[in-house]
């Protein structure tokens, strides 16, 4: 089911933002009919209903003697418009997270069907043979329903259930959380970048890692790589001290991950479309449809709650994605800051006169 959901959610959005229809010359030609009437249809006839029950209460010609139930029944059908009204904009605000840019495809594609006929996508009218109703029942909840070729089984979500879920926040369809938002203010957080790296909690230009975190020598000079940048020549990049940055923002990262934990179908969403894949945030600019982790995905069915396992494959895996995504820029490639020891010179003298001072400052002539 999760393959499917993938297939069918991806093929939705590509098609809804492909504008392919507005070329078809037929379509484009025809008549389609997006008049759902969904308040419409709930209340036609509820009018008459209310003059019977008013009247039944004014005559005391009850079920009761003491007319409970059509008393109830008023309330309800008084109720129900502001009910309604609510009841629509919930669903249409849940729906919605359907066509976030990164919306996580291993939802139930029915939902995305249900969001293109609530917002009138072309392809999802009644003439497409959609439909959608609204109808208020005896116990005061009121129930949707869609209909169609793509709905294998009537969507029906109940107004009590979904404002029971909303509640206990818990969302109809899980939204993914701003992993790369999150990380770059996790990035400003942890205490390893210098002094004047970030302002307003955002990265400054001249961002990098703190001193205390680059190698160096045992006399307090830095201990640079030495590259080969072709011709015999060479020239000083600087090393860092990987292990202890892990270290300084292993707390932080601990912090970020029990934060996620409060919701664990956002968990899932974070897992299935950053996570769990191993791609880079490069990669995922370079696609034409989000990556997802496929088969490695976790299933809002099946997988909730998490496993303690999980948990823990989740949290090592977002210390990894961090480092790869956003500590790695940092610490590659990254020039001396000393003036002179970032000037080309002769590859082989330079690695020879590395070798000499390791024997130096290691009293090892």
């Amino acid at each position: 089911m999760e393959n499917k959901n993938i297939l069918y959610n991806l093929t939705l959005k590509q098609a809804n933002q492909s504008n392919a229809l507005a070329y078809n010359r037929n379509y484009v030609a025809s008549n389609i009919d997006t008049t759902f009437g969904l308040l419409d249809n709930a209340y036609r006839g509820t009018g008459k209903t209310y003059a019977k029950l008013k009247m039944a209460v004014d005559s005391g010609n009850c079920i009761g003697e003491s007319c409970e139930y059509e008393h109830n029944q008023l309330i309800r059908i008084e109720a129900a418009p502001a009910k309604s009204l609510a009841f629509v904009e919930s669903l249409v605000d849940q729906l919605s997270t359907t066509e976030d840019e990164y919306y996580d495809p291993n939802n139930n594609y029915v939902f995305m069907v249900a969001n293109s006929i609530m917002t009138n996508k072309p392809g999802f009218s009644k003439t497409e043979g959609y439909d959608v109703y609204l109808d208020l029942i005896e116990d005061g909840s009121q129930r949707i329903t869609f209909t169609g070729p793509m709905i294998e089984t009537p969507l029906v979500i109940n107004s009590n259930t979904l404002k029971a879920l909303l509640d206990s926040n818990t969302d109809l369809v899980s939204p993914t959380p701003a992993i790369n938002e999150d990380m770059l203010r996790l990035l400003t957080e942890v205490s390893i970048l210098a002094e004047g790296s970030s302002q307003d909690g955002k990265l400054t230009p001249q961002a990098a890692i703190a001193d205390e975190f680059i190698l160096k020598n045992t006399d307090g000079s830095y201990d640079y790589e030495i590259i080969d940048i072709g011709n015999g020549k060479g020239r000083n990049i600087l090393q860092f001290d990987l292990n202890k940055i892990e270290i300084k923002a292993k707390p932080f990262i601990n912090a970020e991950v029990a934060g996620l934990m409060s919701s664990e179908q956002e968990v899932i969403a974070a897992w299935n479309v950053f996570i769990g894949k191993e791609s880079s945030v490069e990669e995922d600019d370079q696609m034409v449809q989000n990556a997802n982790a496929g088969d490695h995905s976790w299933s809002y069915e099946e997988d909730l709650p998490l496993s303690q396992d999980n948990k823990v494959i989740f949290e090592k895996k977002y210390a990894e994605y961090f480092m790869k995504n956003y500590l790695k820029q940092f610490t590659t490639m990254k020039l001396p800051l000393v003036e002179e020891d970032a000037a080309v010179f002769d590859l082989a003298e330079g690695k020879k006169a590395k070798a000499q001072k390791y024997v130096d400052d290691n009293n090892l002539n």
